[in-house]
């Protein structure tokens, strides 16, 4: 046996030795039969090592054969004398071998000496006998079958269909339309693939079949059966490199027929069917084309694995329509709210709340409906389509709310604008001229009052609230403030040291009555120290009016007397207005003079 087939089952004929056991022991006694291996091509690994393999091997086929009663404790020594010898290899050392062959032969030559092959004589027959015991084995053979060799012609067979086939299978694999095929599909589909691979392989079958014609008939087709199994072997990773160009093309081909699809305006779920139907008919049609004749492979799992693919990339061009349409529709709600909100809030009078509400309402509903309208081909279920609605709806209230605190955090300086606004103009938006008829101190309170008004109004988000509702929280809110700053932060210091308790206790909380924490955009506790800030920079502006005012008092009374020893228009009626620009500051005089210019002395 070949060294390297040492320890298989087929390559080592462990089955025919088995054979030979079982003969051994039907039709003769127990006496010393030599069984001797011959390694050939032996390698580096020393027999020493080798030489136990190959005997445990032999003793476990020994165990395994079924043995008649008398022979059931029988070891295998008392029938064999197993011995191991091995030759060097003829290729790589000629002349080693020759010598090895030259000894083994001698063993022959002498194999009835002593120790020599012929091994135990005690059943030795004489030449006499020789006839009827050979009758007798012959007889034993005939009765069991099992026994017989197989005929000669089979044998012949054998051997000569299985050098056929490897001999068909090493040109096949040489060939050079095979060769510049496999190549060919590496790169790309190759037209016609199947017809080809097909004559190529229909070729070599036809040359054994010729080859092999006169031979054995379940011999010759148990070997072409192999020579078929292993040729369509070598082909098949081509033939699966063809189903992976035929699925990249189909998947291509999806790709690009969805996208020209959805530019000219398909409904989504549609286009996806179409598409997907066209394609998988492209490969099914080139699968066709690639198919071997020979083989029964099929195309099943590469169509499943496309399929997959197709249904993939579909999903993920679905979420990012589907995201852009969101996004389409997020962006028209910000730039239809972001700017009436900032200027109804702005605006912090009662009916803000509602009108911002009555706007948010009207663009919500127009949004969804064009929403709905724009993923209605897209075939989405209704759960999924009342999720995606109910999203856009939580962003509107999101830009509105995200505007709101905007707001909210700029109050301070909103409250002050509108301090400003309503203290310094009067009722029609003309600059105010303190003449010291004017009640400074009603005109604070109603600047400071329309300034609260803004601060209750960016208190607290009124979103969901019918318009009544929105209202009525507001005017609570309003009205909490105005008990807690306006009512108690308008008089001395001495009032407002007796209601410290009035101020703080309505606003010594972090949430607003009926208002939820999530809505709250300032909190009680904020707006009193927002009204402290405020009052304290605007009480600059009211001391300077009140100043004004004062001089103007003083002043005019001084003019009276003055100007009345000298008509207006002459040099001592200059002469004294000259004098007040020099003692005063310009900002009084200028109001002082522009009030008794042109005034009677009884006037002034």
């Amino acid at each position: 046996m070949w060294c390297h087939d040492i320890g298989r089952e087929q390559a080592a004929n462990k089955p025919l030795l088995k054979t030979v056991f079982q003969v051994m022991m039907r039709l003769f006694s127990p006496r010393k039969t030599t069984l001797l291996f011959v390694i050939r091509d032996k390698t580096k690994t020393p027999l020493e090592v080798l030489e136990p393999v190959l005997r445990e091997d032999i003793q476990k086929i020994w165990d395994s054969v079924p043995k008649p009663p008398a022979h059931k404790q029988t070891p295998l020594s008392e029938f064999f004398n197993v011995e191991v010898t091995a030759l060097s290899s003829y290729e790589e050392k000629e002349e080693q071998f020759k010598e090895q062959v030259m000894l083994l032969r001698q063993r022959f030559f002498n194999s009835i000496a002593p120790g020599g092959l012929a091994g135990d004589r005690r059943a030795v027959v004489p030449a006499s006998g020789f006839p009827f015991s050979t009758q007798h084995i012959w007889k034993v053979i005939r009765e069991n079958k099992d026994l017989d060799l197989p005929a000669h012609k089979v044998m012949v067979a054998t051997v000569r269909c299985e050098e056929i086939a490897n001999e068909n299978l090493a040109k096949l694999a040489s060939d050079e339309d095979w060769l510049e095929l496999e190549e060919a599909v590496q790169s790309g589909p190759v037209l016609g693939f199947g017809k080809k691979i097909s004559s190529i392989l229909d070729k070599y079958f036809s040359d054994y079949d010729t080859e092999a014609v006169y031979f054995d008939e379940s011999v010759r087709t148990t070997k072409r059966q192999h020579l078929e199994s292993k040729s369509l072997d070598l082909v098949y990773p081509a033939y699966q490199a063809m189903l992976g160009h035929l699925r990249a093309k189909a998947l291509n081909m999806f790709k690009e027929q969805l996208e020209q699809a959805l530019k000219i305006g398909e409904a989504f779920a549609g286009a996806v069917r179409d598409c997907m139907e066209t394609s998988l008919a492209e490969f099914d049609h080139g699968c066709v084309d690639a198919t071997v004749q020979q083989a029964t492979w099929d195309s099943l799992k590469t169509r499943e694995k496309l399929r997959r693919d197709i249904d993939n990339h579909a999903a993920s061009v679905r979420a990012t329509k589907l995201s852009e349409i969101s996004a389409q529709f997020e962006k028209r709600l910000s730039e239809a709210l972001s700017e009436p909100v900032a200027s109804l809030l702005d605006a912090g009078s009662r009916d803000t709340w509602p009108s911002i509400r009555k706007i948010f309402i009207r663009e919500t509903d127009s949004a969804i409906s064009g929403f709905s309208s724009s993923i209605s081909g897209f075939e989405i279920d209704e759960k999924t389509a009342n999720k995606m609605v109910e999203n856009l709806k939580e962003y509107a209230r999101s830009v509105v709310e995200k505007k709101a605190r905007e707001e909210a955090g700029q109050v301070l300086i909103r409250m002050k604008e509108r301090f400003s606004s309503v203290f310094s103009q009067d009722s029609d938006s003309m600059p105010r001229v303190w003449t010291g008829k004017e009640n400074i101190r009603a005109i604070t309170k109603d600047a400071r009052s329309r300034s609260l008004k803004l601060l209750a109004v960016m208190a607290a988000l009124c979103l969901e609230e019918t318009t009544d509702k929105s209202e009525e929280k507001t005017d609570k809110i309003e009205s909490v403030l105005s008990s807690a700053l306006l009512d108690n932060g308008d008089g001395s210091s001495a009032i407002q040291e007796r209601s410290v308790s009035a101020i703080v206790s309505p606003l010594a909380s972090s949430t607003w009555e009926e208002v939820s924490p999530s809505d709250t955009l300032i909190t009680p506790v904020q707006c009193k120290s927002i009204w402290r800030q405020f009052k304290t920079e605007t009480e600059y502006t009211v001391g300077q009016a009140i100043a004004t005012q004062e001089s103007i008092i003083s002043w005019c009374a001084v003019c009276a007397f003055s100007v009345g020893k000298s008509p207006v228009g002459t040099a001592g009626h200059c002469k004294h207005i000259s004098a007040w620009r020099s003692l005063w500051h310009s900002s009084i005089i200028n109001q002082v003079s522009s009030h008794c210019h042109g005034h009677s002395k009884e006037a002034c």
